[in-house]
């Protein structure tokens, strides 16, 4: 064994490669600029050609003498060993499957290392072709318990939102709640439990309306969410009460004409003056602005009016005078009205709803973050599916069991992509189906198995019961396929077609593949240009046609017979809600 240099152009590929697969071309790009920085590191290994050739073959390090041709170098150090029996395939085989990509807790203290020694996050981030801003979260491990980080370095990771919770928390605090919340041997972590019990409030300074003076006057200091997303202002305090200090000073200065500072309840919302009525439109001149913290510490407004003063004790137009006077008896006293009207909840629902449906057109959401919340929609109330997994007609509780995986026991989203994958797979097969009747979801099925190859996954059709619903024409088309002759009676040809295919040979009708048919496709395309049901027509009323179908689905579906043993009032309630 010894070690040469040699021109890369030189060495031929091993015709026994065991990696046959093409990497992508993130991967190759970032080899290569780790080339191009420090060269390569590991030499590729070669042997001699045994066929009476004088040149070498690679057995291991294709991709490194690839990326060296790249990257321009005239020369590279090899490693030349003896050529294996197998011309290196069991040797390349060993070589591919050992390689394991570093984890995040290995990456670190890679990093951590190169830091020592002299290299700036810039020049590490250039030599691994990765973004400054990932170098800088990986260094955010250094304020990690160190106990909990051998937990992680055995593939125990938490997501990215308990991991920021974690490392922004004092490693003080870290070593009491992994004192209480320490798996047992061989167990995984509660990852979110550590990670509710260090989570503190965080106030952004996207939300703040005061400026440089008042932070420096309160004493606030901001640090760096470096795992927020990259096109926000990620810096944040903890310091809670001098933030909402700050903004209430700032709205006191900045209070417009008519303009007074209101309070909120426990939820959030503000409280007006008695007997003033909130304006949802455009204000007028006579009306108030009142200012108000929210839940995040933002500054909002709201707008309200306020009745008009009432004529004064025995002046005319009194009404209290004119009822006196009458000899009428003195008003009853009105009974108390709840916190919020039955409208008011209407109205809360259509406020939630708009901007529900404005953070998941504008907000930016991670695939799997997506992926979860398409799950947790078909679990809802409003959701009917006549699904074509069983005979019944499910409702939101066959649903939920798998919106559960989803989330923690405090209702938030908590999983791995693992997690979501399998939710997504069996919510899918809970939905799309092919069979006929009110189950078959139509074209959008036949799509979706066309999309994941659904036809390499269909039974073998060969049998004396399909066979049966076949014409004497199609019979005989099946038997050409196959090298069979057709016989004169169909009963002969079926039964040589089962027997032809009991063995390995599969029969699957052209009817049955899941390629879609191009006119019902060109009906789901011209759906794209319909307008939204609610918008206006051209009289500029709306499409009452399309809600009067929707309310009818809902109002007369068919829930006696079809609904399973499992939800019955359960169904009847959402369904009547929505109708409502």
């Amino acid at each position: 064994m010894q070690i040469l240099k040699l021109d890369p152009r030189a060495l031929k590929d091993n015709p026994d490669d065991a990696r046959r697969s093409k990497s992508s071309p993130q991967a190759d790009a970032l080899l290569l600029a780790t080339v191009k920085a420090v060269g390569i590191i590991q030499p590729p290994v070669i042997s001699p050609e045994t066929d009476g050739g004088n040149g070498y073959i690679i057995q291991a390090g294709h991709r490194r003498v690839k990326q060296a041709i790249a990257a321009g170098l005239d020369e590279i150090e090899v490693l030349v060993t003896d050529a294996a029996n197998d011309n290196g395939a069991m040797r390349s085989m060993i070589e591919n499957i050992a390689r394991e990509p570093l984890n995040a807790i290995d990456q670190w203290r890679g990093t951590e290392r190169l830091v020592a020694l002299g290299w700036t996050e810039e020049a590490i981030a250039m030599a691994l072709a990765l973004p400054v801003r990932q170098i800088r979260k990986l260094r955010l491990l250094a304020n990690v318990l160190p106990a909990m980080l051998d937990q992680m370095a055995k593939g125990d990771m938490p997501n990215e939102q308990q991991l920021r919770t974690i490392a922004a928390a004092a490693l003080d605090e870290q070593k009491e709640v992994w004192k209480a919340q320490k798996p047992k041997k061989g167990d995984t972590a509660a990852w979110w439990q550590i990670a509710n019990a260090l989570s503190k409030t965080r106030m952004y300074a996207r939300d703040a309306s005061f400026g440089e003076d008042l932070r420096a006057a309160y004493g606030i200091e901001w640090a760096e969410d470096l795992f927020g997303p990259a096109d926000e202002d990620n810096r944040y305090t903890t310091n809670v009460e001098a933030f909402l200090g700050a903004q209430q000073e700032w709205m006191t200065a900045n209070l417009p004409k008519k303009g007074a500072i209101v309070e909120v309840n426990s939820w959030g919302q503000p409280e007006l003056p008695k007997k003033a009525e909130r304006v949802y439109g455009k204000p007028g001149k006579g009306d108030h602005t009142g200012l108000y913290l929210d839940r995040d510490g933002k500054v909002r407004s709201v707008h309200y009016r306020m009745p008009e003063p009432k004529a004064a004790k025995g002046q005319a137009g009194s009404s209290v005078s004119e009822a006196t006077a009458d000899g009428a008896d003195a008003p009853a006293v009105a009974k108390s009205r709840p916190e919020v009207t039955q409208k008011g909840h209407d109205m809360i629902g259509d406020f939630r709803t708009d901007a529900l449906h404005e953070a998941l057109g504008r907000a930016p959401i991670e695939d799997d973050t997506l992926m979860g919340l398409l799950v947790l929609a078909f679990a809802g109330l409003n959701v009917r599916v006549d699904s074509g997994a069983s005979d019944h007609v499910f409702g939101p509780r066959r649903f939920k069991r798998h919106a559960a995986r989803l989330i923690d026991q405090d209702g938030r989203l908590s999983f791995d992509l693992p997690t979501v994958r399998v939710a997504a797979r069996a919510m899918l097969v809970e939905v799309l189906s092919c069979r006929r009747g009110m189950s078959n979801s139509g074209v959008v099925s036949r799509i979706a198995g066309a999309a994941i190859g659904a036809d390499g996954y269909l039974a073998n059709m060969g049998t004396e019961d399909f066979l049966l619903c076949l014409s004497r024409q199609a019979l005989e088309t099946a038997a050409s396929e196959v090298g069979l002759q057709p016989q004169p009676r169909v009963r002969d040809t079926r039964t040589a077609l089962v027997e032809h295919f009991k063995g390995e040979a599969t029969f699957i009708h052209p009817a049955a593949l899941f390629a879609p048919d191009p006119r019902e496709i060109a009906d789901l395309i011209g759906h794209a240009d319909e307008p939204d049901a609610d918008a206006p027509d051209a009289d500029g009323a709306a499409n009452d046609d399309a809600a009067n179908r929707d309310t009818d689905s809902v109002d007369t579906g068919d829930l006696s017979g079809n609904a399973p043993d499992e939800a019955p009032d359960e169904l009847e309630a959402a369904y009547g809600i929505a109708a409502e």
